[in-house]
């Protein structure tokens, strides 16, 4: 779950895997590391002045389908990989990180110092994995197999410590309305698949969905040695079922106002009796009395379901939670049965994924900055920080110009959105203090013990930022990730080293490419700070109602149009994307756009850019904006997101180009056109 105070990332990167951008050779991706400073005449690293040409489908009018117009050649030519559940532009980038983190990690291997070097080369031993068989888990199972319900508040305490998901999840972050503190949030557990909606949601797909996962339940079971195990997975489904019944829906869970809910430990008993709270909540290290609750009436409903549920699938549940949460470092026969479900049924992968690429997520998910800090030192230069902190001035200068001229906004509120935009912290590549790993034991031959010891450690270095300063330095992404992501509780927007390469960034592109490629991207961070969740939030980062009824009128308005706009969207046959779901998203996506523009078309100081291969300063712009979105999905991964991802999929994305005027102009869009919107329904919020 993400924090409520931290905005959905530019790209959710659960489940993402030769770079398709046209033929463009890994060799010469390797080139955009050291690539000049802006200004350099050096050939970009795609096409002539920084899009691939070749991957356009010219025979469709951009007015009928932008996304195909731009991409649609690449688009048909581009097989997925057999161990991705889609594939574009970030996987690309996914890929040659891995690659280069590949790299650094075997020349750690060599090194018996290097914590890195032997997290990694751990994973690589299958010998001993399979040698060990579940051993290493024994003992974990063997305490839930005896624990009773007097003792279940505190086994939930040792799970949540060791990463184990159970019936309710939490962390340790700021509080939204005193963001100088910090303060533990716990939200709504219970399910073993990504969303209520597919227990309770009743359509042929979801019903398949739900046989596979019975059926995973079962066959887990019988990996850990239960008899029985088709009944007892049975009730395991049923149980879940009911839970899924008194969970919030994801709209509610993403409100801001509505999930924060402070309460002692002796509220929340009495809202949620049942459960052991002040033995968990101890247990887990948080020493507090006041907490928040994301979702009370799903606490209360859970509670009482956890009350009423036989011991024995209790234990039964939590024995497939650990299985599945461990299963990538132990026996080759566990990581295939959870990759069955989790990576095949649910997103349509065919296989998993090679053991040194698993390698190597395994040790940058627990040591990111450890392995970051060398990756940032080979392949981020300091001039295309340089260039990037350029870019990020020009689209804030551009946003904030746009403020001063909006004509719904009033006056004083004006003053309130330029303060909070001068507030911001921008911060690009990496971090200027690194995390310190020297607490955490890692050993050459024992992968199941460091997989749990780094879970324990990430938990009580959460848990230890209680009582003590807002950690202003620290990062929610590791230099590896080709993401991006805005924090409103410290008014921030974050980009790592991996994002600021082709096709969003090149120094020595066209301006026109950079400004439609990772000046949209910047603009879509900079503007969740303003958007349905983002606005509720001050120039200090505490949630605030800092704006008039009629601001919230005229901005609910916009906002309403927009929901409309993409709650038409069929994605796939009788799969319309959910407008409210994905509101905060598609404003980014739109204000981002648009202060790119601008700040594009101030950079040309005054004059028209020059014609490049027949494409006018304004049309390359689109076209960065739609060569960034290049993305194919299998049909379940796509299924799957349109029910779980609050980002709209790629095509509908590029498509946001058609509430903005210069795109008609550009392109001659013309009425009668597929994406032709009459001006006065073209949405306009920033």
């Amino acid at each position: 779950m993400t924090p409520s105070h931290i905005s959905s990332r530019l790209l959710a990167t659960a489940a993402l895997g030769a770079l398709m951008l046209a033929a463009v050779p890994a060799a010469a991706q390797e080139k955009a590391a050291t690539a000049p400073a802006a200004g350099s005449a050096a050939k970009p690293e795609i096409g002539d002045f920084g899009f691939d040409l070749t991957g356009m489908d010219k025979s469709v009018q951009p007015g009928d389908d932008f996304y195909a117009f731009a991409n649609g050649t690449w688009a048909k030519n581009t097989v997925i990989p057999a161990d991705k559940s889609n594939y574009g532009m970030f996987t690309a980038l996914a890929d040659l990180s891995q690659k280069r983190t590949q790299e650094i990690l075997e020349a750690a291997k060599a090194d018996p110092n290097s914590m890195i070097g032997r997290a990694y080369a751990s994973y690589l031993d299958t010998a001993a994995v399979e040698a060990k068989g579940l051993a290493p888990i024994q003992p974990w199972l063997a305490k839930i197999r005896a624990v009773d319900k007097a003792g279940l508040a505190r086994l939930l305490a040792e799970a949540d410590r060791s990463g184990i998901q159970h019936f309710f999840g939490g962390y340790v972050g700021q509080d939204d309305k005193n963001p100088d503190v910090y303060i533990y949030t716990m939200f709504q557990g219970g399910i073993g698949m990504p969303d209520r909606d597919f227990y309770l949601k009743d359509n042929e797909r979801n019903a398949k969905l739900q046989a596979a996962y019975l059926k995973h339940l079962e066959n887990v079971l019988t990996l850990a040695g239960e008899k029985d195990a088709a009944a007892r997975a049975k009730a395991i489904y049923d149980f879940e079922k009911q839970v899924a019944t008194v969970h919030w829906d994801k709209n509610d869970s993403s409100d801001a106002v509505k999930v924060y809910n402070k309460m002692t430990i002796a509220e929340l008993a009495k809202t949620a009796p049942g459960f052991d709270w002040q033995s968990f909540i101890r247990g887990i290290g948080v020493n507090e009395d006041s907490i928040l609750v994301s979702q009370p009436s799903a606490f209360t409903g859970e509670a009482k379901l956890l009350a009423d549920a036989p011991i024995g699938v209790v234990r039964d549940m939590l024995i497939v939670r650990s299985l599945d949460g461990f299963s990538g470092v132990l026996p080759d026969a566990v990581a295939q049965e959870a990759f069955s479900f989790y990576g095949t049924a649910l997103s349509g992968t065919p296989q998993m994924q090679e053991r040194w690429k698993r390698a190597v997520d395994f040790t940058t998910n627990n040591m990111g900055e450890a392995v970051g800090k060398d990756y940032v030192a080979k392949y981020f230069p300091p001039e295309t920080k340089a260039a990037m902190d350029v870019l990020v001035k020009n689209v804030l200068a551009a946003l904030d110009a746009r403020i001063g001229n909006l004509t719904w906004m009033q006056p004083g509120t004006k003053v309130k959105a330029k303060k909070k935009l001068a507030n911001f912290t921008t911060k690009i590549g990496y971090p200027d203090r690194w995390k310190d790993y020297s607490k955490l034991e890692i050993r050459g031959d024992d992968l199941f013990g460091n997989l749990l010891r780094a879970n324990q450690f990430a938990h009580d270095d959460n848990v230890s930022r209680l009582g003590g300063p807002i950690r202003r330095w620290e990062w929610g992404m590791t230099p590896m990730e080709v993401n991006a992501y805005a924090n409103f509780g410290m008014n921030e927007i974050v980009f790592p080293a991996a994002i600021l390469q082709p096709p969003f960034f090149d120094p020595r592109a066209d301006a026109a490419i950079n400004y439609g490629g990772i000046g949209a991207v910047i603009g879509h961070e900079i503007s969740h700070h303003f958007d349905d969740q983002g606005a509720k939030y001050d120039e200090t980062g505490k949630l605030a109602d800092w704006w008039t009824p009629a601001d919230v009128a005229a901005f609910e308005a916009a906002g309403k149009a927009l929901v409309a706009q993409y709650d038409a969207y069929e994605v796939l046959p009788g799969e319309k994307l959910d407008g409210t779901f994905t509101l905060g998203e598609n404003i980014g996506d739109l204000a981002g756009l648009t202060i790119a523009y601008d700040a594009y078309r101030k950079s040309l100081g005054g004059k028209e850019a020059p014609v490049i291969d027949g494409l006018t300063g304004d049309q390359r712009f689109f076209l960065g904006w739609a060569q960034v979105w290049r993305r194919n999905y299998r049909e379940q991964n796509l299924s799957q997101r349109i029910t779980t991802d609050p980002h709209s999929p790629s095509i509908q994305r590029s498509w946001v180009s058609r509430n903005l005027d210069p795109w008609y102009k550009a392109y001659q869009i013309k009425q009668g056109q597929k994406l032709y919107l009459a001006p006065k329904d073209r949405v306009r919020i920033w």
